[in-house]
């Protein structure tokens, strides 16, 4: 599914197009994605001004005037920004049309999306409201990692895959983090220091930062803003990677799964 740095470059892609442009129709063919988009979004958005597009997480927000859309990408969904003369098709969704003849497209084949609006400050959403730091802002430390995991049994992985603990470190990126931080995945938190997981505070921010540099990862059908795939797929050292020769010491990669997930490590270097 898209994780944080497919939808942090979505939100670069499509912000330079979209702010400053007012909304002139929105079209909305099948109004059942995971939460039903709200059946008056087209009397509340249309008429109103993008005045700056951010992300929270997962969640892409197009802040106007008068409210936030809130946009998810759910397992399969991609936003691309099309001409207006794109006939849409099959799994289209969602389009925003903009008065300079950008549309904003939701394909969603799986309907794990959603398209949601509120006129409250977003934080407050009940969607956003519980949500961890962001892991690339300096809130996002090791010290806060190591108090939120005390007296924890919850194993490493999917600890920091919590997004009460920090937003949007998706199973990918979690398998690539842990790698480099040389801790198992299966490890429970609370056993980990307080400087192994300053490593991997640290780690996690250099794997997301150089994904969103390579526009993302592509294992399935993401595509960015302008359609295009994302390469970090490329630099992948233990995810997909199950019976390879680790890339730090030829150990054959493990395969495990944790939470109806797959894991992946490197049995020698991810020894504890």
């Amino acid at each position: 599914m898209p994780e944080l740095p497919e939808v942090e470059t979505t939100c670069r892609g499509i912000k330079p197009h979209l702010c400053g442009q007012r909304v002139t129709e929105v079209v909305i063919r099948n109004a059942r994605l995971r939460w039903p988009v709200p059946p008056r979004l087209k009397q509340q958005l249309v008429g109103e001004t993008v005045s700056d597009i951010t992300r929270r997480g997962k969640y892409l927000l197009l802040h106007t005037a008068g409210g936030t859309v809130i946009l998810h990408l759910g397992m399969s969904g991609s936003l691309r920004l099309v001409d207006a003369a794109q006939p849409a098709e099959k799994h289209d969704h969602v389009d925003l049309v903009f008065e300079k003849g950008h549309i904003l497209r939701l394909r969603d084949p799986r309907r794990f999306g959603a398209v949601l609006w509120t006129r409250r400050p977003p934080q407050e959403h009940r969607l956003l409201v519980s949500l961890g730091p962001e892991p690339l802002q300096d809130v996002f430390t090791g010290a806060h990692l190591h108090q939120r995991s005390r007296q924890r049994k919850l194993a490493v992985k999917s600890f920091i895959m919590d997004s009460k603990i920090v937003v949007g470190v998706g199973n990918i990126y979690a398998n690539e983090s842990l790698f480099l931080a040389g801790i198992r995945p299966t490890t429970a938190a609370g056993r980990i220091s307080r400087a192994r997981f300053e490593t991997l505070a640290t780690v996690i921010k250099q794997v997301l930062e150089q994904a969103i540099a390579a526009g993302g990862t592509t294992l399935r059908d993401f595509t960015n803003g302008a359609g295009q795939p994302g390469y970090f797929q490329q630099q992948l050292r233990v995810y997909g990677r199950a019976g390879d020769p680790c890339p730090q010491c030829q150990t054959p990669i493990r395969l495990v799964q944790q939470m109806q997930r797959a894991t992946y490590y490197c049995p020698q270097c991810q020894a504890r």
